[in-house]
């Protein structure tokens, strides 16, 4: 950073993070994007932080009036009513009016106007941030491109040389040479969008400062705007010491290789009911035993259906959660972005010092999360990194889609993301389905390269001896293998 520039909070912490710290004091930021994609509210977010600094503000408006702005604020918990207010729109007469202008142009009588009462206001009030919602406001009194980008920076110098910082809003898509000259002329450009993908911010120019590449997730909801920058995991490096995690079943443990190892990443895959939900909830429980504290976002059932399976065989959730060793939460679909998921569990990490998150699972992630699916999977991998550099260890459930047999190591091309991939499947034995646990990958360690029959009881999980003398299985029909000693029989 410049020494010379100072450092200021835009009121969105969010915001001042892509921003690479914050808006620069004494300069001009253009939010631009269609009508309902949150400028405003922005704008409005910024002047409640100067008034939260004992700062004198000023709003200067054209479109709506004070009493809609702060009833608009009101509804998503701004309050900017100690904000000085400038309202360059016309007054209600002015409809029914006959005014005319027969010597001179309408646009000198306005421009004129205008210039005169903001200079006046700014001069009268001081303030140190000012919006100006829209800028469009100054466009139309202009009477060609020239003009207009003459009167901008006029209007920029005049208010750095006071040290104001101003925000200005526009709706860019009605004449192209002043989008064009407007961006050219801010020192920093937000775009909003609102899509398929959910509301979108991205900071496409901060001058002498840089800013976060990419567009991240947005949100308005009933506590104002939230920006959630993307995620991007910061290298570090440590020295790796195995500690394991345990699953409380010597003969599961065993197939592990003794067990997963901390800080590492683990797929759960398996077709649907096989019970890799069941599976990674009893290595949480044991690890809550050994004083560890978990985490799990379900994506595929509700609390209630979750609570009662795990207790139906013998996991003890509820107590878990009481006691503050586990908790659950049920995401609702559609209602996050990628970027806020993200966020929701850094926090979660963080506040309650987890040590263990298990995702449930993988297509209820990318069906729930706002996204294409290829975003939502980089998204994934760049949380998934995040947290196994902050010493989190990760568990993912993947539903595949063969119900017997094992044709993939798991759904959407995700293997290179886990460091340990363990299954459950079906097969038929016997003309029953019967279930099979195995592991395919683990990179820290052995682990057991049979397979073991798998059963969820009421007694809880039950693994069995390695299964020897069969072929097949991975095909989901077994076959017993023919030795010499059975063919000379």
């Amino acid at each position: 950073m410049a020494p010379d520039i100072t450092l200021m909070n835009s009121g969105i912490n969010g915001l001042d993070e892509i921003f690479n710290g914050g808006l620069a004091k004494g300069r001009m930021y253009l939010v631009h994007g269609e009508p309902g994609t949150g400028k405003t509210l922005l704008g409005m977010h910024f002047l409640e932080e100067g008034l939260k600094n004992d700062e004198t503000v000023l709003f200067i408006h054209g479109e709506e009036s004070r009493r809609e702005i702060l009833a608009n604020g009101e509804a998503v918990n701004i309050d900017i009513s100690d904000a000085e207010f400038l309202d360059l729109g016309p007054e209600s007469d002015f409809f029914t009016d006959d005014d005319s202008y027969d010597l001179v142009e309408p646009s000198d009588i306005e421009r004129d106007r205008y210039t005169k009462r903001i200079h006046e206001a700014i001069k009268e009030i001081n303030p140190s941030r000012v919006v100006l919602d829209p800028i469009s406001q100054l466009r139309y009194v202009e009477a060609n491109e020239y003009q207009f980008r003459k009167r901008i920076l006029s209007f920029m110098r005049f208010l750095k040389q006071h040290e104001i910082t101003v925000v200005v809003t526009a709706t860019l898509y009605s004449k192209p040479e002043y989008d064009t000259e407007l961006r050219s002329l801010s020192d920093g450009i937000v775009k909003l969008t609102r899509g398929e993908d959910g509301r979108r911010a991205e900071a496409t120019k901060h001058r002498a400062l840089g800013q976060m590449g990419g567009d991240h997730g947005m949100e308005i909801r009933e506590t104002g705007l939230d920006i959630f920058p993307r995620l991007v995991p910061e290298s570090q490096e440590h020295t790796f010491t195995p500690k394991r995690i345990h699953s409380g079943i010597d003969e599961l443990d065993e197939l592990l290789g003794g067990g997963f190892d901390q800080r590492t990443v683990t797929f759960l895959s398996g077709p649907t009911g096989a019970g890799k939900t069941s599976t990674g909830t009893q290595l949480l429980a044991q690890a809550a035993q050994e004083g560890l504290n978990s985490a799990i976002y379900l994506f595929e059932e509700n609390m209630e259906t979750f609570t009662h399976r795990s207790e139906a065989i013998d996991i003890p959730v509820t107590e878990l959660r009481e006691d503050g060793a586990l908790s659950v939460t049920e995401v609702e679909p559609l209602s996050l972005s990628s970027e806020e998921f993200a966020h929701m569990v850094i926090d979660q990490v963080e506040e309650a010092e987890t040590d263990i998150v298990m995702i449930d699972g993988i297509d209820g992630y990318t069906i729930s999360i706002q996204g294409q699916q290829q975003e939502l999977v980089r998204e994934l991998h760049a949380l998934a990194r995040y947290l196994k550099n902050k010493g989190v260890t990760v568990l993912i459930t993947n539903e595949i889609s063969e119900i017997t047999g094992i044709s993939e190591a798991t759904d959407n091309q995700l293997s290179y993301i886990a460091d340990n991939i363990a299954f459950v499947s079906y097969v038929e034995m016997d003309g029953s389905l019967r279930k099979v646990i195995g592991v395919l990958k683990k990179r820290t360690g052995n682990f057991e390269k049979t397979l073991r029959e798998f059963e969820i009881t009421g007694d809880g999980i039950r693994v069995g001896e390695p299964l020897t003398g069969l072929h097949g299985i991975l095909q989901g029909s077994p076959m017993t293998q023919v030795t010499d000693r059975n063919r000379n029989e």
